[in-house]
C-alpha cells in the first residue's frame, strides 16, 4: 500500500514538472533531407531522394535507405579537425528555455550581477564545428572550461571529462558536477549541445531543433554533437591531457554513447538516464508529446519512427562501443515518464549481453524529479563517486611498473 502511494505521488510530481512549461511548440513533420545533403550526395542517394519528392511513402522509404547507408558508413561521424580553437573569457549567462517568472528573475539577476561586477567571468572553449548548419551561432561550438587546480593533478596522468547536460538545459546545468570533478583533480569541459544556450538560434525560446518532428535535422544535430565531442577531445589532448571520460544526461547520454562508440579515447563513461532507441523515447516520453502529436498527425507509428531514427539509436553502435575497454555507469529512475523504465532495463540487458563492464544505479524518482532535492544529491553521489573511482583506476593501471628494489620496499 505504501509503495503504491509513493508511486502515485512520484508520478504526480513528475507530471507536474513535465507540464509546467507552456512554450512547447507542435511543429509539422518534415523529412529534412536538406540537413544531410552532403551525405545524401556522397552515398549516391540523391536521385532516390529527388524521385521521392512529394510522395510521403516514397520519402519515408528514401529516409529508411538513408539510415541504412549511414549505418554502413562509419565515416558519417568523421570530421576535419578545427583550426580555430580559442579560449574566450566572458560573464556566464543562463540562456533559459522556459518563461516561468522565477527563471526570468534568475536570468535578470545574473545579468545585473555581471553589470555590477559581482559575477566572476568564466573561460569558454570556442571553435567552429566541422558539421555546418544554416545557423552560424549554432556552428560556433561553446564549452565552459573547468581546469582542475595543478596541485590536484600532481602525481598522476592529466585527466579530463566532457559533460553533456540534458535536452533544453540552461547554461548553468551540470556546472556543479564540473566543480566537483575539479576537486578530484579532473578537468571538465561542459559542452553546449547543438542548438542549446549560446548556440540556440534567436528565433527559438527552447532548444527545439535538437529534437523535433524534422527527422533529418534531428539526425544532423546528433551528428554535430558527436563530432563536437571528438573535437573537444582533440583540444584536450593538445593541452597534454592523457585520460578521458564523458558524462551524458538524457539526450546528452545518447550523444555521449555514440561518441564513445566512435572514439576509443573515452575510457570513462557515465550515462545518466539512457535508452537504446531514440525513437521509442520520443514516442512514449511525457516531455516529447508535442513531437509525437506532429508525427501522429501524419500517420507515423512508434515502430516506423524507431526505424527512421535508427542511425542515432545507441543500439545500432553497441558492438563498436563494446569493442574497446571502458568503465561504464548507467543511472536510471524507477518512476521515469520520459525514459520509461522498460527502456532503461533494455540498456542493462544489452550491456550485459555485449560484455560491457558496467555498474547500474537506480534512483527512487523520475526523470525531472532527478533534479529535485533530495534526488539531485543522490544522483550527484552516484555520478561523482563513479567518476572518481574510474579515473583513479585508470591512473593506477597506467603507471609504469616499479623497479624491483622499490617493489620490495613497497610491500614491507
Amino acid at each position: 500500500m505504501l509503495a503504491k502511494r509513493y508511486a502515485r505521488w512520484m508520478y504526480a510530481w513528475e507530471t507536474a514538472l513535465t507540464t509546467r512549461d507552456e512554450n512547447r511548440v507542435v511543429r509539422p513533420l518534415e523529412w529534412g533531407f536538406d540537413w544531410l545533403a552532403d551525405f545524401v550526395e556522397s552515398s549516391g542517394l540523391a536521385p532516390h531522394v529527388a524521385a521521392a519528392a512529394g510522395n510521403a511513402r516514397a520519402e519515408e522509404a528514401a529516409f529508411l535507405a538513408l539510415n541504412e547507408a549511414i549505418l554502413r558508413t562509419p565515416s558519417f561521424f568523421d570530421y576535419e579537425p578545427p583550426s580555430d580553437y580559442q579560449l574566450e573569457t566572458r560573464f556566464p549567462q543562463l540562456f533559459p528555455t522556459n518563461v516561468r517568472p522565477e527563471t526570468l528573475a534568475q536570468d535578470a539577476k545574473l545579468k545585473q550581477d555581471a553589470e555590477d561586477g559581482k559575477l566572476p567571468p568564466a573561460e569558454f572553449l570556442r571553435f567552429t564545428s566541422p558539421v555546418r548548419t544554416p545557423y552560424a551561432e549554432n556552428d560556433f561550438v561553446n564549452a565552459r572550461w573547468f581546469p582542475a587546480p595543478p596541485e590536484r593533478q600532481a602525481g598522476k596522468p592529466k585527466q579530463a571529462i566532457i559533460v553533456m547536460p540534458q535536452w533544453n538545459a540552461d547554461a548553468f546545468s551540470h556546472n556543479a558536477l564540473c566543480t566537483l570533478f575539479n576537486r578530484f583533480g579532473i578537468s571538465a569541459l561542459r559542452l553546449s549541445k547543438p542548438f542549446h544556450d549560446i548556440r540556440r538560434p534567436a528565433e527559438l525560446e527552447r532548444s527545439d531543433y535538437a529534437v523535433s518532428a524534422n527527422i533529418g535535422r534531428t539526425i544532423a544535430a546528433c551528428r554535430q554533437a558527436v563530432v563536437d565531442i571528438r573535437c573537444c577531445l582533440d583540444w584536450l589532448q593538445a593541452q597534454g591531457y592523457e585520460q578521458f571520460g564523458i558524462l551524458g544526461t538524457s539526450l546528452g547520454s545518447c550523444y555521449a554513447f555514440i561518441a564513445s562508440a566512435f572514439d576509443a579515447r573515452l575510457r570513462v563513461n557515465a550515462f545518466n538516464h539512457a535508452s537504446m532507441s531514440f525513437g521509442d523515447v520520443v514516442w512514449t516520453g511525457q516531455s516529447t508529446r508535442h513531437i509525437r502529436a506532429a508525427l501522429e498527425n501524419e500517420g507515423l507509428t512508434q515502430p516506423r519512427l524507431d526505424a527512421l531514427w535508427r542511425a542515432i539509436s545507441p543500439i545500432s553502435y553497441i558492438d563498436r562501443f563494446a569493442a574497446n575497454p571502458k568503465k561504464v555507469l548507467v543511472v536510471h529512475a524507477t518512476y521515469d515518464l520520459t525514459f520509461l523504465r522498460e527502456f532503461s532495463q533494455e540498456v542493462l540487458r544489452s550491456f550485459a549481453a555485449s560484455g560491457i563492464d558496467f555498474v547500474s544505479k537506480v534512483l527512487p524518482c523520475g526523470h525531472y524529479t532527478t533534479g529535485e532535492f533530495p534526488f539531485n544529491y543522490l544522483d550527484g553521489w552516484y555520478l561523482g563517486s563513479f567518476v572518481y573511482s574510474a579515473f583513479k583506476n585508470l591512473a593506477q593501471n597506467s603507471r609504469p611498473p616499479l623497479p624491483a628494489a622499490d617493489r620490495e620496499f613497497a610491500t614491507e
